[in-house]
Formats: structure tokens, sequence, C-alpha cells
């Protein structure tokens, strides 16, 4: 059977894609400071979010790895990421997102604590599902059907985001095929969460950003740079969204 609960020919063209991915992935270059008008935030007040949440799939790695580098001061939540690939592969990406961004990236273990300003990656082939044990985040991991065929999957990352955090969170969706994500950033949106998708434009795969954005769930359609921004705006300043 195929890692991350794929077959046959879809699993193999999946992996094909995030493996060139992968290694295509460098340090971007130094990013030019943002209008303040693209920098600010759309929408309506909510509290600081108390964690932040980033779906990926074909073509994530090169997304993570622009948005990372963009993290480039103290977060007041920790980054909770899930990207669809097999075992392994999910190891180098996080030691990779590790070497080139200002903030801690590790895959996460069972049962650690997910603590403010740090990355962590859901390990291929478990499901990750964040706890809240004596008043902390922590992380569990599971081995659940596969969902929307992949296992890490990103929404039952967010259903039990909504049951630890309720509305407070962001939720980041980049590029990737199907829409693995959509019934999660609908739980999101009712709790009263933001949701960000990224653009058509910068995406490798306009599935699981497209699939949220038709659905009228995000709050706004961005750039990985712009994304990035509103991260670290959001924690900055969590009066506004």
């Amino acid at each position: 059977a195929a890692a991350g609960g794929m077959s046959g020919g879809q699993f193999q063209a999946e992996l094909v894609a995030k493996v060139k991915g992968w290694a295509r992935m460098r340090r971007p270059s130094p990013r030019p400071a943002l209008p303040r008008a693209a920098a600010g935030w759309l929408g309506t007040t909510m509290p600081r979010p108390r964690a932040i949440a980033i779906g990926s799939s074909t073509g994530g790695p090169q997304a993570l790895a622009a948005l990372v580098a963009r993290l480039d001061r103290p977060l007041g939540a920790p980054v909770i990421i899930v990207q669809h690939m097999p075992v392994g592969f999910t190891t180098l990406l996080a030691d990779h997102l590790n070497r080139i961004g200002t903030l801690p990236c590790c895959e996460v273990g069972e049962g650690q604590s997910l603590l403010p300003g740090r990355l962590y990656l859901a390990p291929g082939d478990r499901h990750l599902i964040v706890r809240e044990v004596a008043g902390g985040l922590v992380a569990h991991l599971g081995d659940g059907a596969p969902e929307n065929f992949c296992r890490p999957a990103v929404d039952p990352l967010l259903r039990s985001l909504v049951a630890t955090c309720q509305g407070r969170l962001l939720v980041a969706i980049l590029t990737g095929m199907g829409s693995d994500g959509l019934a999660g950033c609908r739980a999101v949106s009712t709790a009263g969460g933001v949701v960000l998708a990224q653009d058509e434009a910068s995406s490798v795969v306009w599935g699981m950003p497209g699939a949220v954005a038709r659905a009228g769930l995000a709050t706004a359609i961005l750039t990985v740079d712009d994304i990035a921004a509103r991260i670290v705006a959001a924690c900055a300043d969590g009066r506004r969204t």
C-alpha cells in the first residue's frame, strides 16, 4: 500500500511532484517591504490567535520554504503544518525549514507540547491532532483512516484546533491537489477564525486553496509573501485581522 493513504498512479504522480518540489526549494531572496495597504489586515476584530495552522500538498514544499523564511519575528502562537508527504520526506522537509527560517521547526512527536514561536510539521502517515492538557496545547499522532486520500490530512488537524481553540485560529491553505482542508476551514469560519488562501497565480495547483476560496470561506486570497505578512501582523497585534 502507498504511504499517506494513496495508491497506484495517483500516489506516484503526487510523490513525483512533491519530490521535485522539495528538490527545487531554495532560500528565497530578501523580501521588499510591503505597502501599508498590503500589509494591513482585512475584516473584523478578533483575539490574538492561539494557534496558526497551515495546510499544503503539491507545490507545498516550495511555498512553505518561502513562507517560513519570511516569518522573521517572534510569534505568540505555535505554527502547526500539515504537508501531504510520505514517511521520511517530512523529516527532510522539517530539517530544511529549520535551517532556512528564523523560527525553530521540527517534525512533531507524540505528546509534544506546542509552544509559541515554533513550527511543528506533521510526520508522514500520521494524522496530527491537537489536544489541550493543563492549559497548554499538545500533539497527538493518530493512525485513523486516511481522509481525502491522505494521512496526514488537514481536516483532522483543523477539527481538533476548533475544539481546543474555538475561534482563536488563523489558517492558511496553500497550493495542493484536491480539497483537503475545505471541511475544516468551514468549521474554523463558523467558529470565528480567519482563513487565508493562496492565490491561483502563485499556486502550483489551485485545488485546496481554490476549494476554500470558491466556498466563500477565505478572509483573503493572497500570495505566499502576503500570507506570511498577515501571520506576523496577527501575532503582533491581536486586535485586528
